[in-house]
């Protein structure tokens, strides 16, 4: 038991998780990948507002195949766990304990597009703290699918082998992942946007990126890759006031818009995660003056 009376999770435990994790995330990369070769049916989530403009925020039939296999196998094995999915609007009733949050297709408007930048996140939480990760991803280090895993305190995996972030000591300008690719060069590096964020912790987990930034994105979106990048050595950190701290856990909200309690499936925040070295460089230029409002413009 911890100073603030929860619990510890067990190692026994948290590979029996991190296994199903693995296998879920392995599981619906084939599904999603098959879906790529049918017409796929897609419905958006948001109207715009404009006229003649296009919606935002596809949902395909995938995701929602995806989510509802996941949420089966999860209940079945561990009936006990609480489940927070992009597609459910469920509300998790006890964030005690473990929470499993998925996001069954993350980059779902590449997916729709044929654009090979997307993945399965399976996320597992413990009393807020991500303890276990598993992103399948469409491409990968490796030029071909995988899934980047780790379980807290187990290092990073890559399809069930120990793997090490790429470290490439001969190449002066690497790459970060940052909201829009905008500014497209910085001091350290050079900035992409893949359009998934999940792909994004995982590569800078993998050491493709130094860096990468986000806010105004949901809790999965990065429960996953957040363990991912801690596990491979790297840092993470939330915005509290006008600082960059480090992020322990998920937590809900004080209040929301609609007439109910806050949920942890309601948790938004700024993130920024990173080597050592561009997380010491994100802090220096953090300190400018006016630099949490121009991220935050760049990320709505």
């Amino acid at each position: 038991m911890t100073s603030d009376g929860s619990t510890t999770p067990d190692e026994d435990t948290l590979r029996a998780i991190e296994a199903l994790a693995l296998d879920l995330a392995r599981e619906t990369g084939v599904i999603a990948t098959a879906g790529l070769a049918r017409e796929i049916e897609v419905d958006y989530k948001t109207e715009s507002k404009v006229e003649g403009q296009a919606p935002r925020d596809p949902v395909s039939e995938i995701d929602r195949e995806v989510e509802a296999l996941i949420r089966e196998r999860v209940g079945e094995r561990f009936p006990s766990h609480d489940i927070i999915g992009e597609e459910v609007e469920l509300h998790p009733t006890n964030t005690d304990g473990y929470v499993w949050v998925i996001d069954p297709v993350d980059g779902t408007a590449n997916f729709v597009n044929g654009y090979p930048l997307f993945c399965v996140s399976i996320g597992i939480l413990h009393d807020g703290e991500p303890v276990v990760g598993a992103i399948w991803c469409a491409s990968t280090h490796a030029l071909h699918p995988g899934v980047y895993h780790a379980h807290r305190g187990g290092g990073l995996h890559f399809d069930a082998e120990p793997f090490e972030p790429i470290h490439a000591p001969g190449v002066r300008r690497k790459l970060s992942a940052a909201p829009g690719g905008s500014p497209g060069r910085a001091r350290d590096w050079d900035n992409r946007v893949t359009g998934s964020a999940a792909i994004e912790l995982a590569f800078v987990a993998a050491g493709i990126f130094q860096s990468a930034r986000f806010g105004g994105v949901h809790i999965w979106d990065l429960a996953a890759g957040v363990l991912l990048v801690q596990e491979a050595g790297g840092q993470a950190l939330i915005r509290r006031d006008h600082e960059l701290v480090t992020l322990e856990r998920f937590e809900a909200p004080t209040e929301v818009k609609e007439d109910r309690e806050p949920s942890l499936r309601d948790w938004r925040g700024l993130v920024v995660v990173g080597t050592d070295e561009a997380i010491t460089t994100i802090r220096e230029t953090a300190q400018r003056p006016g630099w949490f409002k121009r991220l935050s413009d760049r990320l709505r």
